[in-house]
Protein backbone atom coordinates (compact mmCIF):
# COMPACT_ATOMS: atom_id res chain seq x y z
CA UNK A 1 0.00 0.00 0.00
CA UNK A 2 1.46 3.34 -1.05
CA UNK A 3 2.19 5.87 1.68
CA UNK A 4 -0.15 8.85 1.85
CA UNK A 5 1.51 12.14 0.92
CA UNK A 6 0.11 14.86 3.22
CA UNK A 7 1.23 17.56 0.79
CA UNK A 8 -1.33 16.13 -1.60
CA UNK A 9 -4.11 15.17 0.86
CA UNK A 10 -4.15 18.08 3.33
CA UNK A 11 -6.28 21.00 2.19
CA UNK A 12 -4.07 24.10 1.98
CA UNK A 13 -4.91 27.78 1.47
CA UNK A 14 -3.13 30.08 -0.94
CA UNK A 15 -1.20 31.52 2.01
CA UNK A 16 -0.18 28.02 3.15
CA UNK A 17 1.17 27.28 -0.32
CA UNK A 18 2.95 30.61 -0.47
CA UNK A 19 4.71 29.84 2.82
CA UNK A 20 5.58 26.35 1.58
CA UNK A 21 7.14 27.77 -1.56
CA UNK A 22 9.34 30.17 0.39
CA UNK A 23 7.53 33.39 -0.50
CA UNK A 24 7.53 34.36 3.20
CA UNK A 25 11.09 33.29 3.94
CA UNK A 26 12.96 30.09 4.53
CA UNK A 27 11.93 29.78 8.18
CA UNK A 28 8.22 29.97 7.31
CA UNK A 29 8.77 27.33 4.62
CA UNK A 30 10.47 25.02 7.12
CA UNK A 31 7.70 25.57 9.67
CA UNK A 32 4.94 24.92 7.13
CA UNK A 33 6.60 21.75 5.86
CA UNK A 34 6.76 20.42 9.41
CA UNK A 35 3.13 21.33 10.13
CA UNK A 36 1.82 19.70 6.96
CA UNK A 37 3.85 16.57 7.69
CA UNK A 38 2.46 16.49 11.23
CA UNK A 39 -1.06 16.94 9.87
CA UNK A 40 -0.46 13.75 7.90
CA UNK A 41 0.73 11.96 11.02
CA UNK A 42 -2.36 13.11 12.95
CA UNK A 43 -4.66 12.21 10.08
CA UNK A 44 -5.89 15.80 9.67
CA UNK A 45 -7.37 16.83 6.34
CA UNK A 46 -6.93 20.58 6.83
CA UNK A 47 -5.26 23.29 8.91
CA UNK A 48 -6.84 25.85 11.24
CA UNK A 49 -6.01 29.48 11.98
CA UNK A 50 -4.85 30.23 15.52
CA UNK A 51 -4.98 33.49 17.45
CA UNK A 52 -2.05 32.92 19.78
CA UNK A 53 0.69 30.53 20.89
CA UNK A 54 2.71 29.63 23.97
CA UNK A 55 6.14 28.12 23.39
CA UNK A 56 7.85 25.43 25.45
CA UNK A 57 10.82 24.99 23.10
CA UNK A 58 12.66 27.95 24.66
CA UNK A 59 13.74 25.72 27.58
CA UNK A 60 17.19 24.22 27.07
CA UNK A 61 17.22 20.41 27.07
CA UNK A 62 20.12 19.87 24.67
CA UNK A 63 21.85 21.10 21.55
CA UNK A 64 19.04 20.11 19.17
CA UNK A 65 16.82 22.86 20.58
CA UNK A 66 19.48 25.51 20.05
CA UNK A 67 20.29 24.22 16.57
CA UNK A 68 16.65 24.35 15.49
CA UNK A 69 16.12 27.84 16.91
CA UNK A 70 19.29 29.07 15.19
CA UNK A 71 18.04 27.58 11.90
CA UNK A 72 14.76 29.48 12.23
CA UNK A 73 16.45 32.75 13.16
CA UNK A 74 18.83 32.43 10.20
CA UNK A 75 15.80 31.89 7.97
CA UNK A 76 14.21 35.14 9.11
CA UNK A 77 11.58 33.66 11.43
CA UNK A 78 8.97 35.99 12.91
CA UNK A 79 5.84 34.86 14.72
CA UNK A 80 2.55 35.70 12.98
CA UNK A 81 0.36 35.61 16.12
CA UNK A 82 0.85 36.92 19.69
CA UNK A 83 3.22 34.41 21.25
CA UNK A 84 4.37 33.99 24.84
CA UNK A 85 7.30 32.01 26.18
CA UNK A 86 7.43 29.26 28.77
CA UNK A 87 10.18 29.09 31.40
CA UNK A 88 13.74 29.19 30.14
CA UNK A 89 16.85 27.68 31.62
CA UNK A 90 17.91 30.86 33.47
CA UNK A 91 16.59 33.55 35.76
CA UNK A 92 17.57 36.47 33.54
CA UNK A 93 16.86 39.06 36.23
CA UNK A 94 18.96 37.26 38.84
CA UNK A 95 21.74 35.42 36.95
CA UNK A 96 23.44 34.58 40.25
CA UNK A 97 20.67 32.05 40.90
CA UNK A 98 22.05 29.68 38.24
CA UNK A 99 24.16 26.90 39.75
CA UNK A 100 25.15 24.95 36.63
CA UNK A 101 28.11 24.77 34.29
CA UNK A 102 29.13 27.81 32.26
CA UNK A 103 28.61 25.96 28.96
CA UNK A 104 25.05 25.02 29.86
CA UNK A 105 24.36 28.59 30.95
CA UNK A 106 25.63 29.96 27.63
CA UNK A 107 23.50 27.57 25.57
CA UNK A 108 20.40 28.18 27.66
CA UNK A 109 20.88 31.93 27.25
CA UNK A 110 21.39 31.68 23.50
CA UNK A 111 18.22 29.63 23.14
CA UNK A 112 16.21 32.23 25.04
CA UNK A 113 17.72 35.00 22.89
CA UNK A 114 16.71 33.17 19.69
CA UNK A 115 13.06 33.08 20.69
CA UNK A 116 13.15 36.74 21.61
CA UNK A 117 14.60 37.49 18.16
CA UNK A 118 11.61 35.71 16.60
CA UNK A 119 9.26 38.26 18.19
CA UNK A 120 7.95 36.21 21.09
CA UNK A 121 6.78 37.95 24.25
CA UNK A 122 9.39 37.30 26.95
CA UNK A 123 7.21 36.55 29.95
CA UNK A 124 9.15 33.31 30.73
CA UNK A 125 6.44 31.52 32.67
CA UNK A 126 4.69 28.16 32.74
CA UNK A 127 1.54 30.04 33.78
CA UNK A 128 0.86 32.44 30.90
CA UNK A 129 -2.76 32.60 31.99
CA UNK A 130 -1.62 34.66 35.01
CA UNK A 131 -0.67 37.46 32.61
CA UNK A 132 -2.80 39.44 30.17
CA UNK A 133 -4.26 39.20 27.67
CA UNK A 134 -5.59 35.67 28.08
CA UNK A 135 -7.25 33.69 25.27
CA UNK A 136 -11.02 33.96 25.29
CA UNK A 137 -13.65 31.25 25.26
CA UNK A 138 -13.66 29.43 21.92
CA UNK A 139 -10.41 30.93 20.62
CA UNK A 140 -8.08 28.56 18.79
CA UNK A 141 -4.51 28.69 20.14
CA UNK A 142 -1.39 26.53 20.06
CA UNK A 143 -0.15 26.22 23.63
CA UNK A 144 2.66 24.00 24.84
CA UNK A 145 3.56 23.23 28.52
CA UNK A 146 1.24 20.63 29.98
CA UNK A 147 -0.34 22.65 32.79
CA UNK A 148 -0.91 25.65 30.50
CA UNK A 149 -2.67 23.41 27.98
CA UNK A 150 -5.03 22.08 30.67
CA UNK A 151 -5.77 25.55 32.00
CA UNK A 152 -6.42 27.06 28.58
CA UNK A 153 -8.86 24.29 27.65
CA UNK A 154 -10.53 23.75 31.01
CA UNK A 155 -10.66 27.08 32.82
CA UNK A 156 -10.57 29.60 29.98
CA UNK A 157 -12.48 27.53 27.44
CA UNK A 158 -9.94 28.22 24.70
CA UNK A 159 -9.04 25.39 22.34
CA UNK A 160 -5.61 23.88 22.00
CA UNK A 161 -4.27 20.44 21.27
CA UNK A 162 -1.14 19.17 23.06
CA UNK A 163 1.91 20.85 21.53
CA UNK A 164 5.54 20.20 22.31
CA UNK A 165 8.93 21.52 21.32
CA UNK A 166 9.46 22.51 17.68
CA UNK A 167 5.80 22.08 16.68
CA UNK A 168 4.81 24.98 18.94
CA UNK A 169 7.07 27.53 17.25
CA UNK A 170 6.11 26.23 13.79
CA UNK A 171 2.48 27.00 14.66
CA UNK A 172 3.41 30.48 15.88
CA UNK A 173 5.43 31.29 12.74
CA UNK A 174 2.68 30.15 10.36
CA UNK A 175 -0.37 30.97 12.46
CA UNK A 176 -1.72 27.51 11.55
CA UNK A 177 -2.25 24.12 13.21
CA UNK A 178 -3.62 20.72 12.10
CA UNK A 179 -7.38 20.44 12.62
CA UNK A 180 -7.20 17.62 15.17
CA UNK A 181 -7.81 16.66 18.77
CA UNK A 182 -9.10 19.26 21.19
CA UNK A 183 -9.32 21.91 18.50
CA UNK A 184 -12.47 20.11 17.35
CA UNK A 185 -15.83 20.16 19.12
CA UNK A 186 -16.43 16.44 18.80
CA UNK A 187 -13.25 15.58 20.72
CA UNK A 188 -14.03 17.77 23.73
CA UNK A 189 -16.90 15.72 25.11
CA UNK A 190 -16.45 14.43 28.65
CA UNK A 191 -15.88 10.67 28.87
CA UNK A 192 -15.40 9.66 32.52
CA UNK A 193 -17.16 11.22 35.51
CA UNK A 194 -15.36 11.70 38.83
CA UNK A 195 -17.88 12.38 41.59
CA UNK A 196 -16.51 14.23 44.65
CA UNK A 197 -19.86 15.17 46.15
CA UNK A 198 -19.67 12.64 48.97
CA UNK A 199 -16.41 14.04 50.40
CA UNK A 200 -16.78 15.30 53.99
CA UNK A 201 -17.22 19.07 54.27
CA UNK A 202 -14.11 19.35 56.46
CA UNK A 203 -12.02 17.92 53.65
CA UNK A 204 -13.28 20.20 50.89
CA UNK A 205 -11.47 23.18 52.40
CA UNK A 206 -8.12 21.39 52.75
CA UNK A 207 -5.39 23.15 50.76
CA UNK A 208 -3.99 19.86 49.46
CA UNK A 209 -7.35 18.72 48.11
CA UNK A 210 -7.18 19.95 44.52
CA UNK A 211 -3.61 18.76 43.77
CA UNK A 212 -4.61 15.38 45.22
CA UNK A 213 -7.74 15.30 43.08
CA UNK A 214 -5.70 16.13 40.00
CA UNK A 215 -3.19 13.39 40.69
CA UNK A 216 -5.88 10.74 41.23
CA UNK A 217 -7.82 11.87 38.15
CA UNK A 218 -4.71 11.73 35.96
CA UNK A 219 -3.83 8.24 37.17
CA UNK A 220 -7.29 6.84 36.57
CA UNK A 221 -8.40 8.46 33.33
CA UNK A 222 -5.12 8.52 31.31
CA UNK A 223 -5.85 10.57 28.18
CA UNK A 224 -9.65 10.53 28.41
CA UNK A 225 -11.57 13.75 29.13
CA UNK A 226 -12.69 13.75 32.78
CA UNK A 227 -15.81 15.42 34.15
CA UNK A 228 -15.52 16.59 37.77
CA UNK A 229 -18.61 16.88 39.99
CA UNK A 230 -18.62 18.74 43.30
CA UNK A 231 -15.90 21.36 42.79
CA UNK A 232 -18.09 24.42 42.19
CA UNK A 233 -16.24 26.52 44.80
CA UNK A 234 -12.72 25.93 43.47
CA UNK A 235 -10.68 29.08 42.73
CA UNK A 236 -8.26 29.59 39.85
CA UNK A 237 -5.10 28.71 41.78
CA UNK A 238 -6.71 25.48 42.93
CA UNK A 239 -7.75 24.62 39.40
CA UNK A 240 -4.22 25.44 38.25
CA UNK A 241 -2.82 22.96 40.78
CA UNK A 242 -5.42 20.35 39.85
CA UNK A 243 -4.67 20.57 36.13
CA UNK A 244 -0.90 20.49 36.62
CA UNK A 245 -1.12 17.34 38.76
CA UNK A 246 -3.53 15.63 36.33
CA UNK A 247 -1.23 16.36 33.39
CA UNK A 248 1.72 14.93 35.36
CA UNK A 249 0.19 11.65 36.53
CA UNK A 250 -1.77 11.12 33.31
CA UNK A 251 -2.19 12.77 29.93
CA UNK A 252 -5.02 15.11 30.80
CA UNK A 253 -5.30 18.12 28.49
CA UNK A 254 -8.91 19.05 29.25
CA UNK A 255 -11.21 18.53 32.22
CA UNK A 256 -14.78 19.69 32.66
CA UNK A 257 -15.42 20.96 36.18
CA UNK A 258 -19.21 21.19 36.20
CA UNK A 259 -20.31 24.72 37.02
CA UNK A 260 -16.85 26.17 36.31
CA UNK A 261 -15.60 25.12 32.89
CA UNK A 262 -17.23 27.36 30.27
CA UNK A 263 -18.37 24.33 28.29
CA UNK A 264 -19.79 22.57 31.36
CA UNK A 265 -22.53 24.60 33.04
CA UNK A 266 -24.26 21.25 33.63
CA UNK A 267 -23.28 17.60 33.67
CA UNK A 268 -25.27 17.06 30.49
CA UNK A 269 -23.37 19.81 28.69
CA UNK A 270 -20.03 18.40 29.88
CA UNK A 271 -20.94 15.03 28.37
CA UNK A 272 -21.87 16.65 25.08
CA UNK A 273 -25.65 16.33 25.33
CA UNK A 274 -26.82 19.75 24.25
CA UNK A 275 -30.11 18.46 22.80
CA UNK A 276 -32.73 18.06 25.59
CA UNK A 277 -34.55 15.43 23.50
CA UNK A 278 -31.63 13.02 23.88
CA UNK A 279 -32.55 12.43 27.49
CA UNK A 280 -30.34 10.81 30.13
CA UNK A 281 -26.68 11.27 30.99
CA UNK A 282 -24.21 8.72 29.71
CA UNK A 283 -20.52 8.32 30.46
CA UNK A 284 -17.94 5.67 29.67
CA UNK A 285 -17.27 5.33 33.41
CA UNK A 286 -18.57 6.85 36.65
CA UNK A 287 -16.14 6.93 39.58
CA UNK A 288 -17.11 8.08 43.08
CA UNK A 289 -14.02 9.37 44.86
CA UNK A 290 -13.75 8.99 48.63
CA UNK A 291 -11.44 10.56 51.18
CA UNK A 292 -9.53 7.27 51.30
CA UNK A 293 -8.95 7.45 47.53
CA UNK A 294 -7.46 10.93 47.88
CA UNK A 295 -5.25 10.01 50.81
CA UNK A 296 -3.97 7.02 48.88
CA UNK A 297 -3.07 9.38 46.04
CA UNK A 298 -1.29 11.67 48.47
CA UNK A 299 0.79 8.78 49.75
CA UNK A 300 1.92 8.06 46.20
CA UNK A 301 3.06 11.70 45.87
CA UNK A 302 5.58 11.19 48.69
CA UNK A 303 8.54 8.93 48.02
CA UNK A 304 9.81 8.84 51.61
CA UNK A 305 8.44 5.82 53.53
CA UNK A 306 6.06 6.88 56.28
CA UNK A 307 5.98 10.51 55.17
CA UNK A 308 2.20 10.44 54.81
CA UNK A 309 1.65 9.28 58.39
CA UNK A 310 0.07 11.76 60.83
CA UNK A 311 3.27 11.96 62.85
CA UNK A 312 5.46 12.23 59.75
CA UNK A 313 7.30 9.07 60.61
CA UNK A 314 8.00 10.19 64.15
CA UNK A 315 8.60 13.88 63.37
CA UNK A 316 12.28 13.12 62.89
CA UNK A 317 12.41 13.25 59.08
CA UNK A 318 14.81 15.99 58.12
CA UNK A 319 13.68 18.41 55.40
CA UNK A 320 16.51 19.82 53.26
CA UNK A 321 14.57 21.83 50.67
CA UNK A 322 11.12 23.34 50.36
CA UNK A 323 10.23 24.17 46.74
CA UNK A 324 7.01 25.92 45.77
CA UNK A 325 5.70 27.35 42.53
CA UNK A 326 4.99 24.71 39.92
CA UNK A 327 3.04 26.13 38.19
CA UNK A 328 4.47 29.55 39.02
CA UNK A 329 3.25 31.17 42.24
CA UNK A 330 0.56 33.80 41.78
CA UNK A 331 0.06 37.06 43.75
CA UNK A 332 -2.80 35.36 45.58
CA UNK A 333 -0.53 32.50 46.66
CA UNK A 334 2.16 34.91 47.84
CA UNK A 335 -0.48 36.76 49.87
CA UNK A 336 -1.29 33.44 51.56
CA UNK A 337 2.36 32.53 52.09
CA UNK A 338 3.62 35.84 53.52
CA UNK A 339 1.92 35.82 56.93
CA UNK A 340 2.87 32.18 57.43
CA UNK A 341 6.54 32.85 56.70
CA UNK A 342 6.60 35.93 58.91
CA UNK A 343 5.42 33.79 61.84
CA UNK A 344 7.60 30.80 61.01
CA UNK A 345 10.66 31.65 58.89
CA UNK A 346 12.61 28.69 57.50
CA UNK A 347 15.48 27.30 59.53
CA UNK A 348 18.98 28.11 58.32
CA UNK A 349 19.44 24.45 57.41
CA UNK A 350 16.50 24.48 54.95
CA UNK A 351 16.71 25.91 51.43
CA UNK A 352 13.36 27.57 50.71
CA UNK A 353 12.71 28.42 47.04
CA UNK A 354 9.61 29.84 45.36
CA UNK A 355 9.41 29.94 41.55
CA UNK A 356 7.27 32.64 39.99
CA UNK A 357 6.85 34.99 37.05
CA UNK A 358 7.63 38.65 36.55
CA UNK A 359 4.02 39.73 37.12
CA UNK A 360 4.09 38.24 40.62
CA UNK A 361 7.59 39.61 41.21
CA UNK A 362 6.34 43.11 40.41
CA UNK A 363 3.47 42.55 42.86
CA UNK A 364 5.98 41.65 45.58
CA UNK A 365 8.31 44.56 44.81
CA UNK A 366 5.55 47.17 44.81
CA UNK A 367 4.40 46.04 48.23
CA UNK A 368 7.91 45.81 49.69
CA UNK A 369 7.40 42.10 50.26
CA UNK A 370 10.24 40.80 48.10
CA UNK A 371 12.93 42.13 50.43
CA UNK A 372 10.93 40.91 53.41
CA UNK A 373 10.87 37.37 52.00
CA UNK A 374 14.56 37.47 51.21
CA UNK A 375 15.39 38.73 54.70
CA UNK A 376 13.42 35.78 56.09
CA UNK A 377 15.45 33.30 54.06
CA UNK A 378 13.19 32.74 51.04
CA UNK A 379 14.67 32.69 47.53
CA UNK A 380 12.30 33.99 44.88
CA UNK A 381 13.28 32.81 41.40
CA UNK A 382 11.72 34.00 38.14
CA UNK A 383 11.91 32.95 34.47
CA UNK A 384 12.68 29.32 35.28
CA UNK A 385 11.96 26.41 37.63
CA UNK A 386 13.93 24.17 39.99
CA UNK A 387 12.96 20.93 38.23
CA UNK A 388 14.22 22.06 34.80
CA UNK A 389 17.27 24.18 35.66
CA UNK A 390 20.17 23.91 38.13
CA UNK A 391 18.83 26.30 40.74
CA UNK A 392 19.07 24.37 44.02
CA UNK A 393 22.25 24.81 46.04
CA UNK A 394 21.60 21.85 48.32
CA UNK A 395 23.35 18.69 47.05
CA UNK A 396 21.04 16.05 45.60
CA UNK A 397 20.14 13.04 47.69
CA UNK A 398 18.22 14.74 50.47
CA UNK A 399 14.50 15.38 51.03
CA UNK A 400 12.49 18.03 49.19
CA UNK A 401 9.05 19.07 50.42
CA UNK A 402 6.45 20.73 48.23
CA UNK A 403 2.75 21.52 47.94
CA UNK A 404 2.91 21.03 44.16
CA UNK A 405 1.70 17.78 42.66
CA UNK A 406 3.81 18.52 39.59
CA UNK A 407 6.99 19.14 41.60
CA UNK A 408 6.33 16.00 43.62
CA UNK A 409 5.93 13.93 40.46
CA UNK A 410 9.04 15.16 38.64
CA UNK A 411 11.54 16.11 41.36
CA UNK A 412 12.90 12.61 42.11
CA UNK A 413 13.86 12.00 38.49
CA UNK A 414 14.82 15.55 37.56
CA UNK A 415 16.72 16.82 40.60
CA UNK A 416 17.51 13.65 42.54
CA UNK A 417 15.64 14.34 45.80
CA UNK A 418 13.19 12.18 47.68
CA UNK A 419 9.90 14.03 47.96
CA UNK A 420 7.38 14.76 50.68
CA UNK A 421 4.09 16.28 49.59
CA UNK A 422 2.13 18.48 51.99
CA UNK A 423 -0.11 21.49 52.33
CA UNK A 424 1.34 24.99 52.17
CA UNK A 425 1.09 25.37 55.94
CA UNK A 426 2.79 22.01 56.46
CA UNK A 427 5.62 23.08 54.13
CA UNK A 428 6.14 26.30 56.10
CA UNK A 429 5.96 24.60 59.49
CA UNK A 430 8.35 21.86 58.36
CA UNK A 431 10.84 24.37 56.95
CA UNK A 432 10.74 26.28 60.25
CA UNK A 433 11.36 23.13 62.28
CA UNK A 434 13.86 21.61 59.86
CA UNK A 435 11.84 18.41 60.23
CA UNK A 436 8.55 17.17 58.84
CA UNK A 437 5.49 18.53 60.61
CA UNK A 438 2.05 17.17 59.78
CA UNK A 439 -1.46 18.36 60.55
CA UNK A 440 -3.04 15.29 62.20
CA UNK A 441 -6.55 16.42 61.21
CA UNK A 442 -5.63 16.03 57.55
CA UNK A 443 -3.88 12.69 57.98
CA UNK A 444 -6.05 10.45 60.18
Amino acid sequence: MAAVNPFETVELTDLDRAMLSGDHGEAAAVAMRILVAMAGVYGADRLLDIEGAHIDGCLYHGDSGVDFAELLVAGGARVRVPTTLNVGGLDLLHPEEFAGAAERRAKALRLMECYEEMGCRTIWTCAPYQTTPRPAFGQQVAWAESNAIVFANSVLGARTHRYGDFIDICAAITGRVPAVGLHLEENRRGQVVFDFRSLPRSLTSASWLLPAIGYVVGERCANRVPVLLGLENAHEDGLKALGAAAASSGAVALFHAVGITPEAPTLEAALGFRDPERGGVEAEEWIEITADDLRAGLRRLSTVPGAAAPDGGGNDLRIDVVALGSPHFSPREFAELLPMICCRPPAASVEFVVCTNRVSLDFLERGGDLERLRDLGVRVVVDTCVVVAPILRTPAGGVLMTNSGKFAHYAPGNVGFDVVFGSLSECVRSAHAGELRRDPELWP
